[in-house]
């Protein structure tokens, strides 16, 4: 049924006469319609997606619904959302072309992304880490990836009226910020109807998030940066869920809750997931061991640090010259003040990293929507254990981020509540 803004929600036989219509899309497809695989995989919370795949072409359909698909109708979310999620794949791929699909085809009216479909045997990245998969260029993409989109839409690349304009058009993504703010910054601290933990195994450990003034100091000032800071284009929601893999290839998808915000909490995300799929491991285990992966997986979590650092910095150096308006040349006018400049900017970043991290990991423990890495644990005494190792470490990180000086240091952290 089509509503009075001219949306229909899609269905199998309206993609086929969509696709037939809309020449962009037709033409990926080979203009065959006789033999169409469609493929209804929209496993995530908020959005149908389907897979279509043509004798001579293939492509992704991802269409935002008026309310969030893993609660209902009764938790409305604005269809805009698509409107940034391509604007922001767009912005993505210009600046980062390895690792981003390209999009086809953007509809407002329908609130629909026509895109790359990324093919097999590509995987969500999420499900490599469950099932013990190693990727030997994950750090080396995604620190590519989120070191190329921060900084070519920060203060260090952009001059001051640039970012403005571009803050200004992401101010209104706020449906999905309000959501982020709640799930990630509140109902973790309180009662709230859709938190959800493995009782009742971890109801001390919920209530102990609960009741913990100093947690609640700390998460505080994270949600002011996450709501005021806006540092660079974020893609918002950069999880393990958002990025596909090939041993040799790496995609990020899904940044519908892009918006201009803290790079931290991109950095954060990430490698705040990586932890969740470390202390999961335990619990996939089976008989075998695997020791080894969770060697490579801290591995991973220090060098996507560590070559962020490295890339980001040296676009930094590349462009010093250039339009940036951050730090103006006739002020910042010698080397000493210069490498100040540069490791306070990346302190900053890593303590809000590692706190934004903690924040994520603490949401998908006790909050509304979990991860796959714990919850297809079947044994809920052995998932609650893993769960609190990463719950214990999370408000580590997130009470006492300042005090790391660097990545090794919060490895060892882990390896310490792992023992």
């Amino acid at each position: 049924m089509t509503s009075g803004d001219g949306f229909r929600p899609l269905d199998e036989k309206f993609l086929v006469e969509y696709l037939k219509a809309t020449p962009s899309l037709a033409t990926k497809l080979g203009n065959q319609f006789d033999k169409l695989e469609i493929k209804e995989v929209g496993d995530g919370n908020l959005n149908f997606v389907y897979i279509v795949i043509s004798p001579s072409g293939s492509l992704v359909i991802k269409q935002a619904l008026p309310y969030i698909r893993c609660i209902g109708e009764s938790w409305p979310m604005t269809k805009e959302r698509a409107y940034f999620e391509a604007t922001t794949l767009q912005e993505e791929k210009r600046l980062c072309p390895e690792h981003v699909p390209e999009v086809y085809h953007f509809d407002r009216t329908m609130c629909l992304i026509g895109m790359r479909y990324i093919e097999p045997p590509h995987i969500i990245l999420r499900k490599g880490l469950i099932a013990g998969i190693t990727y030997p260029l994950l750090a080396e993409h995604i620190s590519e990836f989120m070191a190329r989109t921060l900084f070519y839409t920060s203060l260090l690349y952009l001059t001051t009226t640039e970012h403005k304009s571009a803050v200004a058009k992401y101010c209104a993504n706020v449906e999905l910020c309000r959501l982020t703010e709640q799930v990630v910054f509140s109902d973790p601290y309180k009662v709230s109807e859709y938190n959800h933990w493995t009782s009742p195994y971890l109801d001390a450990d919920a209530e102990s998030v609960r009741e913990d003034n100093i947690l609640k100091l700390e998460v505080a000032e994270l949600k002011s940066k996450f709501c005021e800071r806006a540092q660079a284009l974020i893609h918002g929601d950069l999880h393990t869920g958002s990025v596909m893999v090939t041993s040799d290839s790496t995609q990020v998808i899904d940044p519908e809750f892009s918006f201009y915000g803290p790079m931290g909490f991109d950095i954060g995300a990430f490698i705040g997931n990586l932890i969740l799929a470390y202390f999961a491991q335990d619990g996939h285990a089976e008989g075998a061991d695997r020791k080894v992966y969770k060697v490579w997986i801290l591995k991973t979590i220090s060098e996507t640090w560590n070559l962020f650092y490295k890339k980001f910095t040296a676009l930094w150096d590349e462009h010093k010259d250039g339009p940036g308006e951050a730090y103006l040349p006739g002020i910042y006018n010698n080397p000493d003040l210069q490498l100040l400049v540069r490791q306070k900017y990346m302190e900053d970043i890593f303590h809000d990293s590692l706190g934004f991290g903690a924040a994520k990991m603490i949401r998908r423990i006790v909050g509304v929507a979990h991860v796959e890495d714990f919850e297809s644990i079947k044994d809920e005494i052995k998932r609650a254990e893993c769960e609190r190792k990463a719950l214990t470490l999370a408000k580590t990180l997130l009470k006492e981020r300042t005090k790391f000086k660097s990545i090794g240091e919060v490895v060892s952290a882990i390896e310490k509540i792992d023992t």
